[in-house]
């Protein structure tokens, strides 16, 4: 092989591993969350998300309004975002998008609504908000189950 060869078969080479080590051949599709306020009676909802890499700050909403992000979940699926809800004398928390439940139901798009029962999630194939959950189990003692609030 010519060094010119040797030379671009490096180069490729070389372009083909950083690409692969940084996944963007692999790359997923970014998933978009909506948290929409269905507390009722006209009562304004504080929520705060965050993952492991990231926090996505505190925001209220009124009656109604959402609030959404967007993100790449990881090649390994292990992608985890969860929220604090809190309105009147209520704090919940809730694994917003977990990877491996959310694949397959809400793959681009995952719309929730937050009810006081819980948060219900928006089923793609009726657009109805029917796939409802309950809030994660407070951890006793201490008023959440995720740390760092």
């Amino acid at each position: 092989m010519s060094p010119f060869g040797r030379y671009m078969f490096s180069f490729v080479l070389f372009v083909f591993l950083v690409c692969f080590c940084d996944g963007s051949i692999f790359q997923n599709d970014r998933v978009t969350v909506q948290i929409t306020n269905a507390v009722g009676g006209g009562v304004g909802l504080n929520l705060h998300c965050k993952s492991k890499d990231d926090d996505l700050g505190s925001h209220f909403l009124d009656a109604g309004q959402s609030y959404e992000f967007s993100f790449r979940p990881n090649f390994f699926h292990t992608t985890l975002f969860f929220c604090k809800f809190e309105w009147g004398n209520e704090s919940h928390w809730f694994d917003i998008y977990v990877a491996k439940r959310d694949l397959g139901i809400c793959d681009s798009e995952c719309y929730w609504q937050i009810h006081p029962s819980g948060p219900c999630l928006m089923n793609t194939i009726t657009k109805e908000y029917s796939i409802c959950k309950n809030w994660n189990k407070q951890l006793q003692g201490s008023g959440n189950n995720r740390g760092g609030e």
